[in-house]
C-alpha cells in the first residue's frame, strides 16, 4: 500500500529520512559495564532497524557521567571510549535508515539514592505527594555549571558524529534538565536564565548554537520540546510555539513535539491535570495548532498504534510520526502498515489510581519488552505491569551497585 507515510522527507540538513515512520526515544536502561552499550543494545537496534523505520532514535544518553535519569543509563563523554558507540551506530543503520542519539541531561529528576550531582534551576524539588522522597534534593545551577553543562552536550554531540550516528535529538521536554529551565514553575531564576520565556530558553538555545557549531553542516540536529507541560502555571503551548520560532534560524531540522513529567505523566497518556486521556495521538490536538504557524518541520509522539492514526497526524501537517511502544510490542510495525496489516496485539493498559506509580508501571512494562527484543525473544505484552515494576526494580538495585562502582572509579582517576 503506497502512502505519504512512506515517503522520503528531505530535512534542512540535506539529510533525507527514507519514510515518515520513527522509533522515538525510550530510556532503555540497558548499558553495559563502563556506563556503555553492548550486544543487548546492538541486538535491539537491529531489531528494530530490520522493521522498517526510517528514523531510530535511541534513548537518552547522558552528557554528564554523575547525572544519570537511572544507574544503567549510558554516557558518552569525553572519557568514554567510542569504539560501542561505533557498533551501535551500525547496528541501528543496518536496515537503511537513519539513527539518531538523543543527548540529556536529568537535572533535578535523578533518584534519591543514585550516587552524584541533582542539579536544577532553583532548588525545587520534584513534587509528587507520598512519591516526592524517591528524588533527591536539587541545588540551583551556578553560572559555571550552566556554561559547562552546555559545553557537554557539544562534547556528546560531537562525538557522536565521530561514531557514525547520523544526527543527534536535545531532550528538553519531560521535565528533564533543559525542561526545567524552560518551566516557569521550576526555573525561578532572577538572573538571564529566569524571568522571560527568552531567559528560560537561553541553555537550550545555547546548547542548539554549541552543537551546530562542533558537527558538520550534513549532521541533523532536532530537539525534543513539550508541547504543553500539563499543569497549571507551567509551560504551555503558546510557550512551545515562541521556542520553535527561536529554533529556526539556528539550523534544527526537527522538532518532536511531546508533553508532561514526571510530575504530570502525560507521554504516557495520564496528565495532573486530565487533559491527555487513553487515546491514540495523546498531543495531536495541540500538535495541530502548532503546525500552523511552525516554521520547522514536527514530529509528534504519544500514543500512535495504528496506522489510521498515525495517517491523520500526517494529514494535520505534522511531518515525522514518533512510536515508543507500539515498536517495543510490535518491532516491524512499519513493514507491516507497507503491507496493509496492523499489530497483533497491544500492550496491556495501566490503570491504576496512583498516577506516579502507573507511570512507572508503565514504563516497566515497556523496558520488559525491550529486555525481551535484547534477547532475541518475541514481546509479552500480557504481561502483568505489578510483575514487570518488581522486576524492574531489581535489576536497578543490581545496576546501581555497578554504577557506584564505575562512578567511584571515575572521580578517583579524575
Amino acid at each position: 500500500m503506497s502512502s505519504e507515510l512512506f515517503a522520503p522527507l528531505p530535512l534542512h540538513s540535506g539529510q533525507v529520512l527514507k519514510n515518515r515512520i520513527a522509533k522515538a526515544a525510550m530510556e532503555e536502561n540497558m548499558a553495559g559495564d563502563g556506563q556503555l552499550p553492548d550486544e543487548q543494545l546492538l541486538t535491539l537496534y537491529r531489531r528494530w532497524a530490520g522493521g522498517g523505520t526510517g528514523l531510530l532514535i535511541t534513548g537518552n544518553v547522558m552528557v554528564h557521567a554523575e547525572a544519570l535519569t537511572g544507574p544503567a543509563g549510558v554516557v558518552l563523554d569525553e572519557h568514554s571510549p567510542l569504539g560501542p558507540f561505533v557498533d551501535w551506530a551500525k547496528a541501528g543503520k543496518s536496515g537503511g535508515g537513519a539513527i539518531w542519539m538523543q543527548i540529556n541531561h536529568p537535572g533535578r529528576q535523578v533518584a534519591a539514592d543514585m550516587p552524584g550531582v541533582v542539579w536544577g534551576p532553583t532548588d525545587i524539588g520534584v513534587s509528587l505527594g507520598k512519591h516526592s522522597s524517591r528524588f533527591g534534593r536539587p541545588t540551583a545551577m551556578t553560572a559555571q555549571q550552566i556554561e559547562e553543562t552546555v559545553a557537554r552536550y557539544a562534547v556528546t554531540a560531537r562525538r557522536a558524529e565521530q561514531a557514525g550516528f547520523d544526527g543527534v535529538e536535545i531532550h528538553a521536554a519531560h521535565g528533564y534538565l533543559l525542561s526545567q529551565f524552560l518551566s516557569p514553575l521550576v526555573n525561578k531564576r532572577t538572573d538571564r536564565w529566569g524571568g522571560s520565556l527568552e531567559n528560560r530558553a537561553r541553555m537550550l538555545l545555547d546548547i542548539v548554537r554549541a552543537v551546530r557549531a562542533t558537527v558538520s553542516p550534513s549532521f541533523a540536529v532536532a530537539v525534543k520540546l513539550n508541547s504543553a507541560d500539563f499543569q497549571r502555571g507551567g509551560f504551555d503551548a503558546d510557550d512551545a510555539r515562541q521556542v520553535i520560532t527561536m529554533l529556526e534560524p539556528l539550523g534544527v531540522d526537527l522538532v518532536e513535539l511531546s508533553g508532561g513529567s514526571y510530575e504530570s505523566p502525560a507521554m504516557t497518556g495520564r496528565s495532573a491535570d486530565a487533559r491527555t486521556r487513553a487515546r491514540e495521538a495523546y498531543f495531536l490536538d495541540l500538535a495541530k495548532d502548532l503546525v500552523t504557524t511552525s516554521p520547522l518541520p514536527l514530529m509528534l509522539t504519544g500514543g500512535i498504534t495504528k496506522r489510521a492514526t498515525a495517517q491523520k497526524v500526517l494529514d494535520s501537517g505534522v511531518a515525522v510520526i514518533g512510536m515508543g511502544t507500539a515498536l517495543a510490542v510490535t518491532p516491524d510495525l512499519p513493514d507491516r502498515w507497507s503491507q496493509g496489516r496492523e499489530a497483533d496485539r497491544d500492550m496491556r493498559p495501566v490503570n491504576w489510581s496512583d498516577k506516579a506509580l502507573a507511570s512507572a508501571a508503565s514504563m516497566a512494562l515497556v523496558r520488559h519488552q525491550m529486555r525481551r527484543l535484547a534477547r532475541g525473544s518475541s514481546p509479552s505484552p500480557g504481561t502483568h505491569p505489578a510483575i514487570a515494576l518488581v522486576s524492574e526494580q531489581r535489576k536497578q538495585r543490581k545496576a546501581l551497585r555497578s554504577y557506584r562502582t564505575w562512578l567511584s572509579k571515575v572521580r578517583g582517576s579524575a
